[in-house]
């Protein structure tokens, strides 16, 4: 079905240029802001944004969350933008403090992804995702399987045949319980038979789950590429396998080795339930234009994440499906918080 979006006309008050971008948004068209020639650079659209991070400094939800905020004053639609890091339990702790600091505040945004959908899933908490608004995808990112450098397994079948040897023994770290690491070990304990012995050891961040690869209190590690690189491009760590259908990176995937189980995480942003439409409109096209200029564009490719745009009616009803499909994943691959 073709939209026609009207071109904004110039000379709009506020008000005005708000109505106009709500009237596009509701038709689910994320409108063009088209400067006049005099305009050197299309209008910044707000002064000053907060970006709340529901992780701690440094994992892939604070990288995706800063990098936008970067990619808004680079782009010019958004003069200033301050951050705030809600670390715990899957993004639900953040979540929560979101929706009670936040819920009708215009110029704070919120960082989500799958990890948050899989950890309301699982821990039940008083907040959930129904009680923000989806505003835009912004990437896929897929899960790296590690081991040490020298861990006799080699491959993702020797995983599985370790998980069915002895599960209590083959620990596995990642990120927080109930989210896409944690999904995804409990994928590959499913393929070896025994899903209910999987030994899953959550972290905060990926850094720790270096640390308990090189520590060897974990037999194998779960986590975004970005968050293993340093240590696979040193040595120190081996990627045996990712969840993409294809290789990645040069990292085989695990389907075409044998072991079926692939999985894709996802990335983006959400804002307060009570946030008017036409506000949303504008925090939705600050959201495109950043994903516009160069500075995202090369941490997209610096961190090897793969742009996955979705937004207005789209994005909807894929969160709506991604929240109802995640209870009965944890379900059936008998997830414990």
């Amino acid at each position: 079905m073709t939209h026609f979006v009207p071109i904004a006309p110039t000379g709009l008050s506020r008000r005005g240029f708000t109505a106009w971008m709500a009237s596009a948004a509701a038709v689910g068209v994320v409108p063009t802001l088209r400067p006049s020639a005099a305009d050197a650079a299309e209008a910044q659209l707000a002064p000053k944004l907060r970006i709340v991070i529901p992780a701690n400094e440094g994992g892939g939800w604070d990288q995706t969350g800063r990098a936008l905020g970067a990619a808004m004053i680079a782009s010019g639609a958004v003069g200033e933008i301050s951050y705030e890091n809600i670390g715990g339990k899957g993004g639900t702790i953040g979540l929560a403090k979101y929706v009670e600091k936040y819920d009708a505040d215009p110029d704070t945004l919120l960082m989500s992804g799958m990890v948050m959908v899989g950890a309301v899933a699982l821990q039940k908490p008083a907040i959930t995702m129904a009680q923000v608004a989806p505003v835009a995808r912004l990437t896929s990112d897929y899960e790296v399987v590690a081991v040490k450098a020298d861990s006799p397994i080699k491959t993702p079948k020797d995983l599985i045949a370790q998980l069915r040897a002895d599960a209590a023994k083959t620990v596995i770290a990642g990120g927080s319980a109930g989210g896409v690491d944690h999904m995804y070990a409990g994928m590959l304990a499913r393929v070896a038979g025994n899903a209910g012995a999987l030994v899953y050891q959550p972290h905060p961040g990926g850094a720790q789950v270096v640390e308990a690869l090189e520590s060897g209190k974990a037999a194998a590690g779960i986590s975004g590429y970005s968050e293993f690189s340093e240590q696979l491009a040193n040595g120190k760590l081996r990627a045996i396998g990712v969840s993409a259908k294809r290789p990645f990176l040069g990292i085989p995937s695990v389907r075409e080795q044998g072991v079926d189980a692939d999985l894709a995480n996802w990335r983006g942003v959400l804002t307060g339930k009570k946030v008017t439409a036409e506000r949303k409109a504008v925090l939705l096209e600050a959201v495109r234009r950043a994903t516009q200029a160069d500075v995202w564009q090369k941490t997209i490719k610096r961190n090897n994440w793969d742009p996955y745009w979705m937004a207005g009616k789209d994005f909807e009803s894929f969160l709506d499906l991604d929240t109802a499909m995640a209870g009965p994943l944890i379900y059936l691959l008998k997830l414990k918080a």
